[in-house]
């Protein structure tokens, strides 16, 4: 039975979701409905992901963000219609997997370092015969 939901599972997949991990910073593009009428706007939301979950089409991320002085948590499902774009704007160095530990820092303390991962997958290059 796992295997037949599975297959349907997987067509409902989103396409275009570049690849992210804890610690990356990314720009959520979330289509928010006006109050006036069929109006939407498109409202982006840029933090820091401090968490993801499950799979398949039951997968969720967790974006951090100080405004104010005050921290700000979203919990995004990754193949939810709301998403209009995910943009990774920078890559973080982190050794864990859930970073609830930001949670109890302020200002320098809760800065992540820069990766120095590549952002395309990149192709070996095949030794030279000869």
């Amino acid at each position: 039975m796992n295997r037949v939901v599975a297959r349907v599972q997987e067509v409902q997949l989103r396409k275009g979701i570049p690849h992210f991990r804890p610690g990356d910073t990314v720009r959520v593009h979330v289509r928010l409905k006006e109050a006036e009428g069929e109006k939407e706007r498109i409202q982006p939301f840029e933090g820091v992901v401090i968490r993801k979950r499950g799979s398949l089409a039951g997968a969720s991320f967790t974006v951090r963000r100080v405004s104010f002085g005050i921290g700000i948590e979203r919990i995004f499902p990754i193949n939810s219609p709301t998403i209009s774009s995910i943009d990774v704007v920078s890559q973080g160095r982190v050794r864990r997997s859930k970073l609830y530990y930001l949670r109890g820092r302020k200002g320098k303390a809760a800065r992540i370092k820069q990766a120095g991962r590549a952002t395309s997958v990149e192709e070996p290059v095949a030794p030279a015969a000869g």
